[in-house]
């Protein structure tokens, strides 16, 4: 994992589903348990997906608190 990893959770939007267009770092955490029990896409988003979940299961989503404030201001 690197830190690029971690900033695009809370800069890229889900594509497709249920949830489209809400941050990666935004997805409730029974729809990314859903993934893990049916399977992650293949690819980035699945990578990423996949790591939310573990983010999400272990109780750390407060650790992407800073970089939310950091990619907004990137943004701005």
């Amino acid at each position: 994992m690197k830190q690029e990893d971690l900033i695009q959770l809370v800069t890229l939007k889900m594509p497709y589903g249920k949830y489209q267009g809400r941050l990666i770092a935004d997805l409730p955490g029974h729809y990314l348990h859903w993934f893990a029990r049916e399977g992650f896409p293949p690819g980035e988003l699945g990578r990423l997906l996949y790591l939310m979940r573990e983010i999400d299961h272990n109780g750390l989503s407060s650790l992407l608190t800073p970089l939310r404030a950091h990619a907004t201001q990137s943004h701005d």
